[in-house]
């Protein structure tokens, strides 16, 4: 992709992750263009790169933020459990000292996020993600990170920690810290199935906190 169409990608993806496009958002080319401060075209390149990516989807001859329904919430949190799962077996079997030592700081940044009076969710989000993605460079598979591009970072995954509780957000820590044991052990199954629940749990509290009907949260 060229200069302008990088900016206009990062742009629009921007809106939808922030809610500012909320899904169901009809996406105006000329509207975009003016936002991004680029021509059209770039952003149709854009548009298409997000469609590949699950942002956006067709409607009509136009193109709208894609609105999840309840099957699909369901699937996307199944579908993270089983390849998040095999990237810790994997990273078990192969960490070392440094790294675990890496993880075991990262989640100490998202415990003192949410032990402040009112929790950081943004820097439990951006400790989060460093956590998981220390897990999957140390996984060591050229596959894993581009199946899993596709399933982390998509708005119903964000807006899970923003819905979290206090109680959710300290059970995240523990499990994180539960995870790294088994790391340290370069246990596979014991990292696996530490995995699998950490992001079944997260679907059900994600669940839960959207009133038992995940498609409404979306």
């Amino acid at each position: 992709m060229s200069r302008a169409a990088d900016i206009a990608y990062a742009e629009i993806r921007g809106l939808i992750l922030s809610g500012q496009a909320p899904p169901g958002t009809r996406l105006k080319e000329e509207e975009l263009a003016a936002r991004c401060g680029v021509s059209r075209t770039p952003v149709r390149d854009a548009l298409r790169r997000l469609e590949g990516e699950l942002y956006v989807v067709r409607n009509g001859s136009g193109m709208q933020v894609a609105d999840w329904r309840a099957e699909d919430v369901e699937e996307l949190f199944a579908l993270r459990s089983m390849v998040e799962a095999h990237a810790a077996a994997r990273a078990a079997t192969r960490i070392d000292a440094e790294a675990l030592e890496e993880l075991r700081a990262i989640n100490a940044r998202l415990e003192a996020a949410i032990a402040r009076p009112s929790a950081d969710i943004q820097a439990f989000l951006e400790a989060n993600r460093a956590f998981h993605a220390r897990i999957l460079a140390a996984a060591a598979s050229p596959r894993l990170p581009a199946i899993l591009s596709l399933l982390v970072e998509q708005p119903v995954v964000r807006r899970t920690a923003q819905r979290y509780g206090r109680d959710a957000l300290e059970r995240s820590a523990a499990e994180h810290a539960e995870l790294v044991r088994a790391l340290a052990a370069h246990d596979p199954e014991w990292a696996r199935a530490v995995m699998t629940g950490h992001i079944r749990r997260a679907y059900h509290a994600f669940v839960d906190a959207s009133g038992s009907d995940p498609a409404r949260a979306t």
